[in-house]
C-alpha cells in the first residue's frame, strides 16, 4: 500500500472526486490543516485517514502527513487536494522511485485547458525552476506540489521550511544530496468548483510562495 498524503486546508468541496479516483493500491492520508468548512468529515466519510495538524503552512502539513505514513512501505506521494491533479497519474511517478530509477519522482504540469494555470503564478513557476536549475544543475522545470519519494530518504534529509518553501527546499536537498530526480508529465486540470487556490488563484498568494521560495534559495 503506497500512502498519498493530502495537504488541506477548506478542500471539502473537492474531496469526494479526489478519493473515489484514488487508484487502487494507494492509501489517502488527509491532513487538515486549519479548515472551517468540515473537510475532515467529509475525508473520513470517504474512508480516509485524517490528521489534524494546528500548525499552519504547506510544509507544515506535509512534514505530519509523511510521519503518519507507512515506514514499512517506503514510497509515499505527496498531492494537492483541490482537485487539480488526477490521483490515477500517481502511479507514473511512484513507479521509478518504487524500481529505484529515481529518488524522487516529481510532476510537470501540463494544463489540459486554457486557463488553469495563470500567467502570473506560471511566470513565477519558471522564475524559480530556472534559479533551481542554475542552483543544482537538476533538469527540473517545475516546483510542483506532486510527488513521489521514499519516507525514509525524505526525512533523511531533514527538512526545515514549514510554508510555501518546502517543495523548493526538498529539490534543492536532494539536488546538494546527488539524488537522482526524474520529472514525469502531469495532467493539470481545473481545481474543483467551490474550492480556490492558496498560491496560484491571486497574485498576492503567488507572491507569498515566491517570498517563501527565494527564502529557502537565499539560504
Amino acid at each position: 500500500m503506497t500512502d498519498v498524503v493530502l495537504p488541506c486546508r477548506d478542500e471539502a468541496a473537492a474531496l469526494p472526486g479526489l478519493l473515489t479516483r484514488m487508484p487502487a493500491g494507494y492509501r489517502p492520508i488527509v491532513v487538515d490543516n486549519g479548515s472551517t468548512d468540515g473537510t475532515a468529515a467529509v475525508a473520513r466519510a470517504h474512508g480516509a485517514e485524517v490528521i489534524t495538524v494546528d500548525r499552519p503552512g504547506y510544509g507544515a502539513a506535509v512534514h505530519a502527513g509523511v510521519l503518519a505514513a507507512d515506514p514499512d512501505d517506503g514510497v509515499v506521494c505527496v498531492l494537492d487536494a483541490d482537485g487539480s491533479f488526477d490521483p490515477a497519474q500517481l502511479p507514473l511517478l511512484a513507479g521509478p522511485v518504487r524500481a529505484g530509477e529515481a529518488r524522487l519522482a516529481t510532476g510537470r504540469r501540463r494544463p489540459v485547458a486554457a486557463g488553469v494555470w495563470p500567467l502570473h503564478a506560471r511566470a513565477a513557476n519558471a522564475f524559480l525552476a530556472r534559479r533551481l536549475r542554475r542552483t543544482t544543475g537538476l533538469d527540473v522545470h517545475d516546483i510542483g506540489p506532486i510527488r513521489a519519494v521514499r519516507r525514509d530518504d525524505l526525512l533523511g534529509l531533514e527538512l526545515r521550511d514549514r510554508r510555501f518553501g518546502y517543495p523548493l527546499e526538498l529539490l534543492i536537498a536532494a539536488g546538494r544530496a546527488g539524488w537522482r530526480v526524474v520529472e514525469v508529465d502531469v495532467d493539470y486540470l481545473p481545481r474543483a468548483a467551490g474550492t480556490r487556490s492558496k498560491v496560484t488563484g491571486t497574485v498576492r498568494g503567488t507572491l507569498r510562495a515566491v517570498r517563501d521560495m527565494s527564502a529557502v534559495l537565499a539560504r
